[in-house]
């Protein structure tokens, strides 16, 4: 496993115009040779996008496996880029949102969709003024993996939290304005913890909602990142808070409005959505369905 890692290094430490040579090489082998997941590809794309032909969606999910080829090396790369070298390529916009959070003493709970390319998100630490960054990840099995993924979400001065014990440690944590806990939140809950199920890319989806038990409990601020593709190897951020209709937060109010968020977002371009995902394999489980959002 170490010669293995250390093989990994020396790529990482390739120029990324050499490593985007080796992500058409993936594309080749994922995409025509082998097929990967195409099955599922196919099938999430039919039922996100019932009113397209099957023609368009062919396009979407080519492009998709292009995009994830990409997503491969930009993650290997993750192990040694700068800080400096994200700034030029990952464009962060409306960061006053962190700055206004800040003034009102409310941590922020950043909230993104797997989109491409979230892993880049990491250098975010850097430009705002908020001292504390947790990255919320899961675990994987293999313990060598976990330190090696772990490792990457931790640089650049952030603090990667399991989420298991992320909404404890919130809790915990003094809410001054000084943190900020930036969630992918489209995760699919194991079928033991779906509860709660809304109407996503017109599927019924269960939807993991740690954190609205955050909004109806602490005044938080709460910001979605919208993601943007401008071209390869470059991407923008675009940062929205979310705000209560009411003086404060609903019960599921929080997942809803982000649920929303995200599916304008990959709705502009789909293609860059991890669609490889089995997002949708526990609608069985849904106990309590919402029929809009």
């Amino acid at each position: 496993m170490n010669f293995l890692f250390k093989i990994i290094i020396l790529f990482s430490k390739l120029p990324l115009k050499v490593l985007y040579l080796i992500s058409d090489l993936i594309f080749f082998v994922i995409y025509i040779l082998v097929g990967y997941r195409k099955t599922v590809v196919s099938e999430n794309l039919k039922n996100s996008f019932p009113h397209k032909t099957p023609g368009e969606r062919n396009k979407i999910q080519r492009k998709f496996y292009l995009n994830f080829s990409d997503y491969i090396v930009e993650t290997l790369k993750s192990f040694t880029v700068s800080s400096t070298e994200l700034r030029v390529r990952v464009q962060h916009i409306n960061q006053d949102v962190f700055h206004e959070a800040k003034a009102e003493n409310k941590n922020v709970i950043l909230l993104a969709g797997h989109i491409f390319n979230w892993e880049w998100f990491n250098a975010l630490a850097t430009i705002i003024p908020q001292e504390n960054c947790f990255p919320v990840y899961r675990r994987v099995q293999s313990n060598f993996w976990e330190e090696r993924i772990k490792a990457i979400r931790n640089r650049f001065g952030n603090e990667a939290l399991e989420a298991k014990e992320v909404i404890r440690h919130i809790f915990k944590n003094k809410n001054d304005g000084n943190s900020v806990y930036m969630f992918v939140a489209d995760q699919t809950p194991h079928v033991s913890e779906v509860t709660y199920g809304l109407n996503f890319l017109n599927q019924r989806t269960p939807a993991f909602i740690g954190y609205d038990k955050l909004s109806t409990r602490m005044d938080l601020a709460f910001v979605f990142c919208e993601m943007k593709k401008v071209k390869r190897g470059y991407y923008q951020i675009n940062y929205y808070r979310i705000y209560p209709d009411g003086e404060k937060f609903v019960e599921h109010e929080v997942v809803k409005k982000f649920h929303k968020l995200l599916e304008n977002n990959i709705n502009k371009r789909p293609d860059n959505y991890l669609w490889s995902h089995r997002r949708w394999k526990y609608q069985h489980a849904i106990k309590v369905m919402e029929t809009e959002i």
